[in-house]
């Protein structure tokens, strides 16, 4: 299944704890089915120690949020919306916004 989220996309959260944030992507898990956002969604996770940390403890890492909990934020509408495709004349495929009509790539 082709993700039509990439990164460096800005989205809005449509659902869970964060709902209503927008944010950058940073990266997107495709065989997960996740995106991992800029600043939304981190969270603490306790580390053993290593040679390199010999401390251990607690650190702040970014979580994966689901893909469908998410929207394209249109850069030109500045709005959700949902993602269409359409192919130039010269064969290339692009993301078109389906509020405003317009190329997102």
């Amino acid at each position: 299944m082709a993700l039509r989220i990439k990164t460096g996309d800005r989205v809005k959260i449509l659902a869970g704890k964060y709902v209503g944030q927008s944010d950058e992507v940073v990266d997107v898990l495709p065989d997960l089915h996740r995106v991992v956002l800029r600043d939304v969604g981190s969270v603490s996770k306790a580390v053993r120690p290593t040679q390199q940390n010999p401390n251990g403890g607690i650190e702040q890492i970014q979580a994966p949020i689901d893909i469908s909990n998410v929207a394209l934020v249109c850069p030109f509408c500045d709005s959700p919306t949902k993602i269409g495709a359409k192919i130039r004349e010269d064969g290339t495929k692009v993301r078109v916004c389906k509020k405003c009509n317009r190329e997102i790539d």
